[in-house]
C-alpha cells in the first residue's frame, strides 16, 4: 500500500516520490529561475504557459531567500523570479518596480564567445544573450539565478559578431553580406579618427530603435517627467550624476521601513535585516565587477575617497622616496590630486602618460615612462570629460610586467561597458554608486584579496576592530578592516539595486544603443558651423564634449537650459587633458541609455540657433 504524507501542502510516497502536482511546480519553479527559457519552455510544455507571466519576489522569514510562490500577474512591468542581479533580502515592492524587460522587435544578434583577436572587451562572450534555438540544455547551463560570485571566463566577441549587433541596429545598413574588401567605411575600429566622427554613416538614421523598450525605460525614472522652464527636461549631464530608476527610489524607502538598523552589532531581527540586505549589495557588487570574492569589495562614499583609501594605504606602505608613479593626462582631479599629496609627502615623483590629438592614450610613449622604480600606476578607463574609452587591459598588463600595481578610476565606465576586474587583472578597481543610476554618498574600492591583506587600514573606530585593549588593537580581516564606524548602510543596499536595474536591461545592448546615441549627436554637432569637438578617439563612451565659436560655455549651457535641456559646462574637474586641447572649458552632453535622438535633436537645434547669430 502506498501512504502519502503532506509536505509543503503537496503529496509524497512513503519511498520519496513526490505526486504529479509537486512534480509540476518543480518544474515550474526551476523553468521561472532561468533567463529567457519560459517561451521556449511553453513550446515543449504547454502546462508550464504561466511562466511568461511576472512574478513579484517575496522573502523567505530570514530575510534573505527568495521564496518561489505562484502570484498573479497585476502588473506588465514586474521582474520575473531569481534572474540575475537580485540580491538578498529583495522585498517584493523592490522586485515589482524592476524592468521585465520584453525588448523592441529590433534587438541585437546573440553573440557566441570566441574571437580574442576583438579590443572591445567590454562585450564579453560570458554575457552573451541566450539563444532559444540552442535549447533548454544550453539555456539552463547559462542560468545565473543567484548571487553566489563565482569567477567568469572571458571570452571576448570577434569582429564579426559585433559587426552583427550593431548592423541590426541599423537595419538599412546591415553589412552581413557585404564583402570583407568593402567594410573599409562603415565601422569605426575599421578606419581612421576622423573619418569615422565625419562620416558616421549610420549616425543620421532617425528611425534608430533601442534593443529594449525605451519608452518603459523612460518610465522607470520619474525625474524625466520633469518641466524645467515649462520644457520636458532633458538630462544630459549623466557623466555627472545619473538619474535613479523606482525600483531604487523603491529599494530605500523599504529599508528605511522595515530594515533600518545598524549591522554587525546586535543580535535582533532588524539588525538581521540590514545585515542580509548589505552583506547581499555587497555580494550583487561582486558579481557585477567579476570579483573572486566579496571580501575584495569595500564599501566607501565614492570614488573620490576610494582613490584616497588606496592612496592611504597601499602608497603609505609601498610607495617611497624616488619611487614613481604614472598618471595619464586624462584624468580627473580625484585621480591626481591624492597621488601628488603623497608624492610630497613621501618624495615620489609623477609620471604622465600624453594623448594623442583625438584625446587617446599613447602606449608607445607609456612604455617609456615605465621603469624599475614604478610603484603604481593609476589610469581611468573612461575619461569623464572626453569619453575617450582608454586601453586599460594592455596597460595593466604592461605594468605587471615592470612590477608596478594598477588602479584603475571606473567611475565613468560602469554605468556603460561590462567590467570583469579579473579578466583585465586590475589591482584596485574603484567607481561611484551615483554614476551607475544608484545613490550618491556610497561608492566602491575593488583589490585583490592578497593584496588588500597586506594593507593596513585608513580610519580607526568601530566595526573594524577584532579586539582592543590600552596596549593594543587587532583589527578584521578585509573588507571591514576598511569600513570604520557605521557605514552608508541603506544606499550601499540601493547601490546593490541600481546593478539589479543595469543587468536587467544588460549592459551589451546599453553599450550599443548609447553608442548609437553617441554617433547620432556627433554627426549633428559637427554639421554646426562653429562647433569644435573636444575628443575624438575611436573608442568612446556617451561624452560629447565641444565648444561653440563666439560664445562663452556657460552661455551655451544657459540656453540649453532655457530649453529645458541639462549639460555641464565648465572644466569638469578634468583641467590638464582640456589644456591640452587649448580649452579652459567646454559644453558636455553626456548620454545614457534612457535619452533618446528627439532629446538629441532639440539639443542641436539650440546650439544651431546660436551658431547662426554667434558674435564674431
Amino acid at each position: 500500500m502506498t501512504i502519502l504524507t503532506p509536505t509543503n501542502n503537496h503529496q509524497v510516497s512513503a519511498d520519496g516520490v513526490p505526486d504529479e502536482a509537486l512534480l509540476n511546480r518543480m518544474a515550474s519553479e526551476f523553468f521561472a529561475l532561468v533567463p529567457g527559457v519560459a517561451q521556449a519552455a511553453a513550446q515543449f510544455l504547454p502546462g508550464l504557459s504561466h511562466l511568461n507571466e511576472p512574478h513579484p519576489v517575496p522573502v523567505s522569514p530570514a530575510g534573505n531567500v527568495p521564496v518561489i510562490e505562484p502570484q498573479s500577474s497585476s502588473s506588465a512591468h514586474v521582474a520575473p523570479v531569481a534572474e540575475p542581479g537580485i540580491a538578498q533580502g529583495v522585498p517584493a515592492i523592490y522586485a515589482a518596480a524592476l524592468p521585465h524587460n520584453g525588448g523592441s522587435s529590433i534587438a541585437p544578434s546573440r553573440p557566441q564567445a570566441g574571437g580574442a583577436g576583438s579590443p572591445y572587451y567590454f562585450l564579453s562572450g560570458e554575457h552573451a544573450y541566450p539563444s532559444v534555438d540552442a535549447g533548454l540544455d544550453s539555456l539552463a547551463a547559462q542560468a545565473t539565478g543567484s548571487d553566489q560570485v563565482s569567477a567568469r571566463a572571458f571570452g571576448l566577441p570577434g569582429q564579426d559578431q559585433l559587426q552583427r549587433l550593431l548592423g541590426e541596429l541599423y537595419p538599412a545598413k546591415a553589412v552581413t553580406a557585404t564583402p570583407a574588401n568593402e567594410l573599409s567605411a562603415t565601422y569605426y575600429f575599421q578606419q581612421g579618427e576622423q573619418n569615422y566622427w565625419d562620416a558616421a554613416p549610420r549616425a543620421a538614421n532617425p528611425a534608430l530603435a533601442a534593443p529594449f523598450d525605451i519608452h518603459a525605460v523612460r518610465r522607470d525614472f520619474p525625474i524625466l517627467a520633469e518641466r524645467v522652464n515649462g520644457k520636458q527636461l532633458v538630462w544630459f549631464d549623466n557623466a555627472a550624476t545619473t538619474h535613479k530608476p523606482q525600483s531604487v527610489i523603491d529599494r530605500l524607502s523599504y529599508f528605511y521601513a522595515h530594515e533600518n538598523s545598524n549591522i554587525h552589532r546586535a543580535a535582533h531581527e532588524l539588525a538581521a535585516r540590514a545585515t542580509d540586505a548589505y552583506e547581499g549589495a555587497r555580494n550583487t557588487v561582486a558579481r557585477f565587477l567579476g570579483a573572486a570574492s566579496p571580501e575584495e569589495i569595500i564599501f566607501v562614499r565614492g570614488a573620490t575617497e576610494a582613490i584616497n583609501l588606496v592612496a592611504n594605504t597601499f602608497g603609505k606602505k609601498f610607495i617611497g622616496a624616488g619611487d614613481e608613479i604614472i598618471v595619464s593626462q586624462l584624468e580627473h582631479h580625484a585621480n591626481i590630486v591624492p597621488w601628488q599629496q603623497l608624492a610630497a609627502e613621501k618624495g615620489a615623483v609623477i609620471r604622465v602618460i600624453p594623448v594623442d590629438d583625438s584625446g587617446q592614450i599613447l602606449l608607445d610613449e607609456y612604455r617609456k615612462l615605465l621603469n624599475s622604480k614604478t610603484r603604481l600606476v593609476a589610469v581611468t578607463q573612461v575619461s569623464n570629460a572626453l569619453g575617450t574609452i582608454t586601453p586599460v587591459q594592455e596597460i595593466i598588463a604592461l605594468a605587471h610586467s615592470a612590477g608596478a600595481r594598477v588602479l584603475v578610476d571606473g567611475a565613468q565606465a560602469v554605468s556603460h561597458l561590462r567590467v570583469n576586474v579579473q579578466a583585465l587583472d586590475a589591482d584596485f578597481y574603484v567607481f561611484s554608486g551615483h554614476k551607475v543610476f544608484g545613490p550618491t554618498g556610497i561608492g566602491v574600492v575593488y583589490g585583490k584579496k592578497a593584496l588588500l591583506e597586506q594593507l593596513p587600514p585608513w580610519q580607526g573606530g568601530g566595526n573594524m576592530i577584532a579586539d582592543v585593549t590600552f596596549e593594543r588593537t587587532q583589527y578584521q580581516p578585509a573588507p571591514a578592516r576598511f569600513e570604520a564606524g557605521t557605514g552608508n548602510i541603506a544606499d550601499a543596499v540601493c547601490l546593490g539595486a541600481a546593478i539589479d536595474y543595469v543587468e536587467r536591461i544588460g549592459l551589451e545592448k546599453i553599450a550599443l544603443y548609447e553608442h548609437a546615441l553617441l554617433e547620432y549627436a556627433t554627426h549633428g554637432l559637427k554639421s554646426i558651423p562653429g562647433v569644435r569637438l573636444i575628443g575624438t578617439a575611436h573608442a568612446k563612451a556617451s561624452v560629447a564634449s565641444f565648444v561653440l565659436a563666439g560664445y562663452k560655455t556657460e552661455e551655451v549651457g544657459h540656453a540649453l537650459n532655457q530649453e529645458g535641456i541639462a549639460v555641464r559646462s565648465g572644466h569638469h574637474c578634468a583641467q590638464p587633458i582640456l589644456r591640452r586641447f587649448g580649452v579652459e572649458a567646454t559644453v558636455r552632453p553626456s548620454f545614457a541609455f534612457y535619452n533618446t535622438c528627439d532629446e538629441i535633436d532639440r539639443l542641436i537645434a539650440v546650439v544651431k540657433r546660436l551658431s547662426a547669430t554667434r558674435r564674431s
